[in-house]
């Protein structure tokens, strides 16, 4: 093998909650950072393509404040620490993150941006070859926790290219102020689309728009229905189809910032536009809605190009995957992937995947003594 390429045993890309709860978890089992001791029999590296710690909640918009984050649940072994509600979520967390990492010895490099990984050879049990811009990795295996924040979601609509005014995605989205005086257009059905018509109707018009009618749910979304949201999907990544979004499963529940809205009477579902014409939206019925600025919270997709060297991506667009783990690719672990997108799912993923992986490796060492046992004899 080609002395540029560091041999590990497990090579976790990202480092949010997923990465970090698998990076935790391996270190309880006896697996040590593979900088710290190379000599070590067990190893791992956590590779970051943030430049630090904190995960997707380091690019969140300000207005995000703790008391309104849709779930936190805290990293394995250190609960979050109490913090102001009107504090701002990517000023609060990202300091947990880091110190969970100090804390915990995780030893996480970045900034590391992951180009591909692929078979170093056409072994069944050989390494994967994590390739970066700092360098090259040959793991056992893989845990990928990339999540989903770096790849939004915009869908094409004829003349979105024509729009004069402003259109970003709720990734890009900052403040309210920004728009103020203006009328906004909001596309989306998601929790991030109501919070954000609740919170820019404050200063400025807007039409919320969503391709069906959403389903109101009395009950909140508590950990019973966040736990029933993971479960839904998990059939779908089995079979190898897209995740598909937490709303379709479990339907709109009314948060604070839905009711609040709906009191002020913002809460106003219209139909998807049909076109976009450079100075507004033309509706199914023909006619037009003007717009200054037109924000896209139609969600994210799985930050996954760079396993497409492993050619698992079936023809409907996912990824088949079990418990954790691909059942193409079986030195592969998907987290914070379909039923793990959750805070809460991502940690349980975590457990999971170094728990197959402690299992496998005990297969594998049991395997190799046998054979040496039949040698000697």
């Amino acid at each position: 093998m080609h002395v540029d390429v560091i041999e590990v045993d497990v090579a976790i890309i990202g480092a949010g909650q997923a990465g970090l709860s698998a990076a935790h978890h391996l270190q309880r089992r006896g697996f040590v950072p593979v900088r710290r001791e190379t000599s070590a029999d067990r190893t791992f590296v956590v590779l970051d393509a943030n430049p630090a710690p904190g995960g997707a909640w380091q690019h969140r918009w300000a207005s995000l404040r703790m008391a309104t984050v849709n779930g936190i649940h805290e990293l394995p072994g250190f609960p979050v620490p109490p913090a102001d509600p009107a504090m701002s979520s990517r000023d609060a967390l990202p300091p947990y993150f880091a110190e969970y990492e100090r804390r915990f010895d995780l030893d996480v490099q970045r900034p590391v941006a992951v180009r591909a990984v692929r078979r170093a050879d056409d072994d069944p049990d050989g390494r994967l070859l994590v390739e970066t811009d700092r360098g090259t990795w040959a793991a056992r295996y893989v845990i990928n926790a990339t999540g989903t924040w770096t790849r939004p979601f915009r869908p094409y609509y004829p003349g979105i290219e024509r729009f004069r005014g402003r259109q970003l995605h709720v990734a890009d989205y900052v403040s309210a102020e920004e728009f103020a005086g203006k009328r906004v257009v909001i596309v989306g059905a998601g929790v991030s689309a109501v919070q954000l018509l609740d919170e820019i109707s404050h200063v400025a018009e807007t039409v919320w728009m969503t391709r069906r009618e959403p389903e109101w749910v009395e009950e909140d979304f508590d950990l019973a229905a966040r736990s029933a949201a993971i479960a839904g999907v998990e059939e779908r990544v089995r079979r190898g189809l897209p995740p598909g979004s937490v709303i379709a499963v479990t339907g709109m529940h009314w948060t604070p910032w839905a009711r609040a809205a709906q009191a002020r009477g913002v809460l106003v579902r219209h139909p998807m536009f049909a076109a976009i014409e450079e100075d507004g939206v033309r509706m199914p019925d023909g006619s037009f809605i003007e717009a200054d600025v037109i924000l896209w919270a139609t969600g994210f997709r799985p930050a996954l190009d760079h396993l497409a060297p492993l050619r698992l991506r079936t023809p409907e667009g996912g990824f088949r995957v079990a418990d954790t783990r691909s059942l193409d690719e079986p030195r592969l672990f998907l987290i914070g992937y379909g039923p793990s997108q959750s805070t809460v799912g991502a940690n349980r993923a975590g457990r999971a995947a170094v728990q197959q992986i402690v299992m496998a490796e005990k297969t594998r060492s049991d395997g190799v003594e046998a054979d040496v046992a039949a040698s000697a004899a």
